[in-house]
């Protein structure tokens, strides 16, 4: 794994310290994706797409997110030895510079799949795909040692159980901030049981939808606050509307609204937002920073279409920033209000070289470095 162009905790890292800042396990998708679609297909016709691209998607997306923004990540996943799990591997090792050292190969296995299809900003997806020959924890064994480790809540495999079986529980035992968020539930029964694991997290990051069903509230912020009783860190996004946060060990409470972006693709904002979250809070930003960090990477990755090869980089970062602060006294009020919200991000933009990674197309490229269109307000 080579080292990041840019590594915004450099100056907090000691030579004790942990070999990687976020450990991930999960399930790799080869994603192909078709962009410009007039229309979806109707049953026995053909419709041409504008645009397609393919890219790792699953769990990749999160390893893309974190590895773009300078967090040394490692990912524990099974790739087939078919020309998918090549591709998904090469990318995430290459080219994103993602550790892959526990994750394994499996002869004749297929790598699992999914087609998105878009139209007039929304998708549908196809998947194909068969279940791991082995569960994570078997794969990982003893998991490195890492600053953050970022799990999906699991009834099957709890977090605070006294067994060897739970790759996440091991790498909360030896130190790691477990950074939790929590799937749909299909079922629709939405037990609240669920969230006692949130006992053993650093912080719980649902959207509004997830987190008001679980807690059997009515509005956002009274989802934020019950959670808030439950874990230090507590942050519900809401789209659009940005995202709220309360952090029990610094006594901050938090309100950010997202920027105005035209949305293309949501696909994979979450996990960026989510990447976002573990950075600033490994540096040790103030809360209110945080999430105005996490919302513009989020915003940043749906202006394209792309999955996970959407995600920022600091070149992409850097150049927003730019643009921001040169338009300020150009654009009006809410411009104003943007550079006085972001004006942070002059101590960190600064020191990012020329070089910092900026997004890649998502297509079999092999470099993320690749010069992308300004992103405009």
């Amino acid at each position: 794994m080579s080292e990041p162009a840019y590594d915004p905790l450099a100056a907090l890292r000691g030579p004790q310290g942990p070999q990687f800042d976020v450990f991930l396990a999960g399930t790799v998708f080869l994603d192909i994706i078709f962009t410009g679609l007039p229309a979806m297909p109707a049953s026995g016709t053909e419709v041409w797409a504008e645009g397609m691209g393919s890219c790792p998607g699953g769990i990749a997306n999160l390893a893309i997110a974190t590895s773009r923004l300078g967090l040394r990540t490692s990912l524990a996943a099974a790739f087939g030895d078919d020309d998918y799990g090549d591709f998904c591997w090469r990318t995430l090792e290459e080219q994103e510079s993602v550790d892959l050292s526990r994750s394994q190969r499996f002869k004749q296995w297929h790598s699992p799949v999914t087609v998105s299809m878009a139209v007039d900003r929304d998708r549908s997806m196809v998947t194909h795909g068969h279940a791991a020959p082995v569960k994570p924890s078997e794969m990982i064994g003893s998991p490195p040692r890492s600053e953050a480790v970022i799990v999906t809540l699991d009834p099957d495999e709890p977090l605070g159980g006294t067994g060897d079986d739970n790759w996440a529980e091991l790498a909360r035992r030896n130190g790691a901030l477990i950074f939790a968020d929590i799937g749909w539930d299909p079922t629709g029964d939405w037990s609240p049981a669920l969230l006692d694991q949130l006992a053993y997290c650093h912080a719980f990051m649902p959207n509004a939808v997830e987190a008001m069903a679980y807690t059997g509230t009515d509005t956002p912020r009274d989802a934020l606050y019950a959670l808030a009783d439950r874990v230090p860190l507590a942050i519900v996004t809401d789209g659009v509307n940005g995202s709220m946060a309360i952090d029990a060990k610094t006594g901050e409470e938090a309100f950010v609204p997202a920027p105005r972006v035209a949305a293309l693709d949501p696909t994979g904002a979450g996990d960026v937002f989510g990447a976002g979250i573990v950075l600033g809070t490994l540096c040790g930003w103030p809360l209110t920073d945080r999430l105005a960090f996490a919302g513009l990477c989020a915003a940043l990755a749906v202006q394209q279409f792309g999955g996970s090869l959407a995600a920022p980089g600091w070149g992409d970062i850097a150049d927003w920033w730019h643009e921001v602060r040169a338009a300020a006294g150009h654009n009006g009020a809410y411009g104003e209000s943007l550079a006085r919200r972001y004006a942070f991000l002059d101590r960190l933009v600064p020191t990012v070289p020329v070089g910092a990674v900026h997004r890649a197309a998502a297509t079999i490229a092999r470099y993320a470095d690749l010069q992308q269109p300004a992103h405009k307000e």
